[in-house]
């Protein structure tokens, strides 16, 4: 191959992966300029085994043989694992001590969009890293040389290590929704394992997302999960985004748990055994999560979103668990430290029968709080860090005292409102909670102002809220 320099579209190369619409700002070029990039820098490391992996997503395979192409003009030894979720990529890196690993993908993004996850040298590539691989292309700073390329079967100890320490002390009836994702298969084989009834929904992996789109922050996502916990009496429903590193959870009598208190059950049970730890939730994340860390003996710590950064920041203050509010959780305690939605809903699933109560009532001892959804406001790449940093100035120029972690989280009495740049779609996020309603409107009355101030009609989700918990 013939290795000529490549510029990206600036917008693809985001802050935690590489992620686009395919045919618009990500084509096969990119693929391949990506694997010639990679690879070149995997070489400047002295490394050589490249691990590829693809969602089932219509346009991941010729992404995939696009990117092997790029990897091994450099090179580079690549193992195919094909099909699966981008956790089950993570297994093999260490299991086969690959010095990279390459997922295409684009999680739980629409189905025209795809793009790219990467590890090296054991850690995943996010912010300069990424950017570093886009001047390497634009300026066409190759190697050479003769790779090679072939396939791996990794699913079934994939499957082994998921199941690997965990018991249930009681049958428990689950239901598990693979919204036609990659998770499909590995979830068929995984509740073979597990005693009690074990329903599965939309196993059969298509791209088309037939049923509906694998995103388990979007509520009306998760209505057929809801029926079908209601209609065959399950004590607790599952479901995962289109690569399988989000969770969704909503309990038995079909109420959603989002993110931050799905980590908050799950830190209780991590606290009673690791005194003291050292647990993170992302800057989404509500205070109950923080104010329940800390009650149950730990230390909270707030962190930016985004999983490359989260795995990073989890294993510098050696956390044994993480999580986020759009359901991506990451457990070092026993699991490899990344995120994995399939283990962390075995881990609930092993918390939930060491209890005699349902779910619902173990969720239900939280506080109870008012919020907004998370509100997604479209807007252009190329504004939208500009919006969050007018808005900070106005903060600023008010003295108004706030957390810029991940753009601006100002508390204010009783409660607090976000708003932040989505860094996997062209978007912002806003979200507000409180403890009472009244105290919610004033939240969101300072939420609408601060996007007033740079230029941003408020989102009709403001007009929004519920109660939580």
């Amino acid at each position: 191959m013939r290795a000529q320099a490549h510029s990206f579209d600036p917008a693809i190369l985001r802050d935690y992966d590489i992620r686009g619409v395919v045919g618009r700002n990500l084509r096969i070029a990119d693929a391949v300029a990506l694997g010639l990039a990679f690879g070149s820098e995997l070489a400047a490391r002295g490394g050589r085994d490249v691990v590829v992996g693809r969602d089932g997503r219509m346009s991941s395979p010729d992404l995939a043989a696009a990117l092997i192409d790029g990897l091994t003009a450099t090179g580079m030894s690549v193992l195919r694992i094909g099909c699966g979720p981008t956790p089950m990529l993570h297994f093999a890196v260490d299991e086969l001590g690959a010095d990279g690993g390459v997922m295409v993908t684009a999680s739980h993004n629409p189905a025209d969009h795809n793009g790219f996850k990467m590890t090296m040298r054991g850690k995943p590539l996010f912010g300069p890293d990424i950017r570093a691989l886009g001047r390497r292309a634009a300026a066409g700073d190759f190697v050479s040389g003769e790779g090679s390329e072939g396939a791996y079967e990794v699913a079934g100890a994939y499957v082994a290590r998921l199941l690997q320490g965990v018991s249930l002390a009681r049958p428990i009836h689950a239901v598990w929704d693979c919204g036609s994702g990659a998770t499909g298969p590995v979830v068929r084989e995984v509740v073979k394992a597990l005693p009690g009834r074990h329903t599965v929904l939309f196993d059969a992996v298509d791209g088309a997302f037939p049923h509906h789109h694998p995103d388990p922050t979007v509520p009306e996502n998760l209505d057929h999960l809801i029926r079908a916990v209601a209609e065959t009496g399950a004590d607790v429903g599952f479901a995962f985004d289109g690569d399988g590193d989000r969770l969704g959870v909503v309990d038995d009598r079909g109420e959603i748990l989002w993110g931050d208190r799905i980590l908050a059950l799950l830190a209780e049970d991590v606290l009673a055994r690791r005194p003291g730890a050292t647990i993170l939730g992302d800057v989404k994340a509500s205070r109950v999560l923080f104010d329940r860390i800390r009650a149950l003996g730990g230390r909270a710590v707030m962190t930016r979103t985004g999983h490359s950064r989260i795995r990073a920041r989890m294993a510098e203050l050696g956390a044994p668990l993480a999580g986020e509010m759009s359901g991506h959780i990451f457990f070092a305690d026993g699991y490899t430290g990344c995120d994995d939605g399939v283990y962390a809903a075995l881990r609930l699933l092993q918390a939930l029968g060491a209890r005699k109560a349902p779910l619902s009532d173990w969720h239900g001892a939280l506080p109870r709080l008012w919020a907004t959804p998370e509100i997604r406001i479209p807007c252009d790449d190329d504004h939208k860090f500009a919006v969050v940093d007018a808005a900070a100035a106005a903060l600023d120029a008010a003295g108004t005292i706030y957390d810029d972690t991940d753009g601006v989280r100002v508390e204010c009495a009783g409660g607090w409102w976000l708003l932040r740049a989505s860094n996997t779609q062209a978007e912002l996020v806003v979200r507000c909670e409180a403890d009472t309603l009244e105290r919610l409107g004033q939240a969101k009355a300072a939420a609408a102002a601060a996007l007033a101030d740079a230029g941003v009609p408020p989102p009709e989700g403001l007009a929004s809220h519920q109660q939580i918990g």
